[in-house]
């Protein structure tokens, strides 16, 4: 799902009739929202199970987004279509590899995502300083600092590597979570007030 707001997502539409469509839908935000905020508790409470659904959820994932780069390379410029596939064809590799080795795949996942926070929390203390006396700056500093500690604290052990990856995960599905459930509420509003909107004569 996208992150605009529910109304900037249907503005662009054009057609008060294809708005009105897509705001009866929005019991379908509802459930995504509801699935998404289960599936993130199932995850943070870190036991076998819940591992092997993220593997699972990992495998899907690599699975659909490399069916549709190979996809995607129909429409891609004719120099640059191999790269499409090829891109596609490994991500569809992966997602079969954590299908068949799911805790391997978690692991090497979350060793990989370690280290992507110790550089990330470097970048993010340069840009913080490069950009001191702006307004907000420090929250860049104090971000990039958590960041970067917490992958340091992570990186050298995978038990540990593994267990940031599993709270990431699951605070984000139930973050994400939420955002589904204001955007169909928002999307419900909207209809409303469409419906209580008198054509113009």
């Amino acid at each position: 799902m996208s992150d605009l707001p529910m109304p900037d997502r249907v503005a662009g539409l054009g057609s008060r009739d294809a708005i009105r469509g897509v705001t009866r839908a929005w019991w379908l935000f509802l459930i995504l929202g509801i699935l998404w905020i289960l599936f993130g508790m199932f995850v943070l409470s870190y036991n076998v199970g819940s591992l092997l659904a993220l593997a699972i959820f990992a495998g899907v994932t690599f699975v659909m987004t490399g069916i549709n780069q190979i996809l995607t390379s129909g429409r891609a410029e004719g120099g640059w279509r191999w790269l499409y596939i090829i891109g596609g064809a490994l991500s569809v590799i992966a997602g079969i590899i954590a299908f068949v080795w799911p805790g391997r795949t978690l692991l090497v996942i979350s060793v990989v995502l370690a280290w992507f926070l110790v550089f990330k929390g470097i970048i993010d203390i340069v840009a913080a300083f490069s950009n001191h006396g702006r307004p907000y700056w420090w929250v860049t500093l104090i971000l990039g600092i958590l960041e970067l500690l917490l992958g340091i604290w992570a990186a050298g052990y995978p038990g540990r590597s593994l267990i940031v990856f599993v709270n990431l995960v699951g605070i984000y599905a139930v973050f994400y979570g939420f955002t589904e459930l204001f955007a169909a509420f928002d999307l419900r509003g909207l209809g409303r007030r469409l419906d209580q909107e008198r054509p113009a004569v």
